[in-house]
């Protein structure tokens, strides 16, 4: 199976997921941890599918496949 898009992938859908799954999440905790943990948390998961797209742009199929 050929990759078109970086959307094919599972991992790639499955980041997603967690994305949704992190910010529904964080919403029930204290207002207190918005600037920390709630920020941090929520990074962290967006920077996965995030990367996995970058990674599937740069066109290098080599290694694209190195990082999987």
């Amino acid at each position: 199976m050929k990759i078109k898009s970086y959307r094919d992938l599972d991992v790639w859908r499955k980041s997603m997921d967690l994305v949704v799954d992190c910010y529904q999440l964080t919403k029930s905790f204290p207002k207190s941890e918005i600037y920390g943990l709630v920020s941090q948390l929520q990074r962290a998961a967006v920077s996965i599918p995030a990367n996995i797209s970058e990674g599937h742009n740069r066109g290098y199929t080599k290694e694209y496949r190195q990082n999987f």
